[in-house]
């Protein structure tokens, strides 16, 4: 078997979208001839840990230790730190001096991001693995970027070295990279760093064509589009009695569809029917702005939050749900933004409600598959209306998910596509 290193940061007992990607990859990859051996931190500082997952047994994993900043930072405020290490970070009136402080030194003293200090061990202990152990191919992916430095150190090192980077979200245009406080400084060395990484790489591999595009004016290394995907589940789940609408995920300040509570609250003092079934449920780590936002529309009394589920309970949420809701934030540098979760969204055949940007890749995919709709934050009569259709079709029995040609989104066949590019 030809043998490809991951390097990642996210593995069991990591939960969030962060590790699926990889964990999945890998236990596919055997079927094509490859062995995956992946290189993880051995004392990780994860915000969210869910211990239902679990690694394919034909995957060798090796670790070493990381000094991680964020278990430093607990030790002043465990709450903010978990809380930023976890991308949610609060607006600039709402940020106590403690939040501000931290900010500033995740932004400025840790380039690209907290787990930098984990690159040149890193880089010295895989130079020798990868000598001994006859590694031709190696893939980093990132977030954390400061995972790339550890590629680029080893291709630094090894020339001949095939080096993949896996980019599951833009560096410098993502999404809280303006709340991090950067000084002028900092932000050139972000631009520095991202642009050795890009050029240096033998294969970039993005997942979206929105940062496909903006690589592409930065880079002229190759660019393949490999989307998240979805595991074929074959488990059925029974239908919520109400009219739940639920989103699975993060909802962080700025992914607030104001627009949807609004049309909501007004669905609910005019239609008394409406009102009886509906219910809005919240799944993961939800800002307290996002609650109040909902709130101050009516919806108090329907909301109800879960926190965050282990992978296998939110599967089973998603396909229990009468309708999905997949919402991203309200700017340009986020149409290339596709959730994970969108395709785990697709494989559970329930509507799909999505609100984003204009030129948001999701609405593609969401079209090419006939699983729902793709409303922007100004589409409020439009929204409002197929909010009212797909109820009155609930109440006839008839809401279903029309979900077709989406076996190009299961893992297998993604991970098909990734061994061309390994081999």
């Amino acid at each position: 078997m030809k043998k490809v290193l991951i390097i990642t940061y996210y593995w069991p007992p990591a939960g969030g979208p962060g590790v699926q990607r990889w964990l999945q990859f890998s236990k596919h990859l055997p079927e094509f001839g490859i062995q995956p051996i992946v290189y993880k931190p051995q004392n990780p500082s994860y915000p969210i840990k869910d211990s239902s997952l679990r690694s394919s047994p034909e995957v060798k994993v090796i670790e070493k230790s990381i000094f991680e900043p964020y278990a430093f930072a607990e030790l002043l405020s465990k709450s903010n730190s978990k809380t930023i290490s976890s991308g949610i970070i609060k607006s600039r009136k709402k940020q106590s001096w403690k939040e501000r402080m931290m900010l500033y030194v995740r932004g400025n003293f840790f380039i690209p991001d907290a787990r930098v200090l984990w690159v040149k061990p890193s880089i010295s202990f895989l130079i020798d693995y990868i000598k001994h152990n006859e590694i031709e191919t190696i893939i980093t992916t990132g977030p954390p970027h400061s995972l790339h430095l550890i590629g680029l150190g080893l291709k630094n090192s090894y020339p001949d070295l095939h080096w993949i980077a896996d980019f599951r979200d833009p560096w410098t245009t993502i999404g809280y990279h303006s709340a991090l406080k950067l000084t002028e400084k900092s932000k050139q060395k972000h631009l520095a760093l991202e642009k050795d990484v890009l050029n240096s790489a033998d294969q970039l591999i993005t997942t979206s064509f929105q940062t496909r595009a903006e690589f592409e004016n930065k880079t002229k290394t190759p660019i393949e589009v490999i989307t998240n995907g979805y595991e074929d589940i074959t488990a059925e789940a029974e239908l919520s009695e109400n009219f739940t609408v639920s989103h699975i995920g993060s909802l962080l300040n700025d992914r607030n569809p104001k627009v949807l509570w609004e049309v909501l609250g007004e669905l609910i003092d005019e239609n008394l029917v409406f009102k009886d079934f509906f219910e809005l449920k919240l799944i993961g780590k939800i800002s307290d702005t996002v609650l109040e936002s909902a709130r101050s529309y009516g919806l108090k009394n329907y909301i109800s939050v879960a926190g965050y589920l282990n992978h296998k309970d939110a599967i089973e949420s998603q396909r229990s749900s009468q309708m999905l809701l997949l919402i991203e934030i309200d700017k340009p540098e986020t149409r290339g933004i596709i959730p994970g979760k969108l395709f785990e969204y697709l494989a559970s055949h329930r509507p799909i409600l999505a609100i984003g940007p204009e030129g948001w890749d999701v609405s593609k995919i969401i079209a090419e598959t006939d699983s729902g709709d793709c409303f922007t934050y100004e589409e409020k009569t439009r929204l409002k209306s197929y909010i009212e259709k797909a109820f009155k079709a609930f109440l006839n029995g008839k809401l279903k998910g029309n979900t077709k040609n989406i076996e190009h989104y299961s893992r297998r066949n993604l991970t098909q596509k990734l061994t061309q590019l390994i081999k």
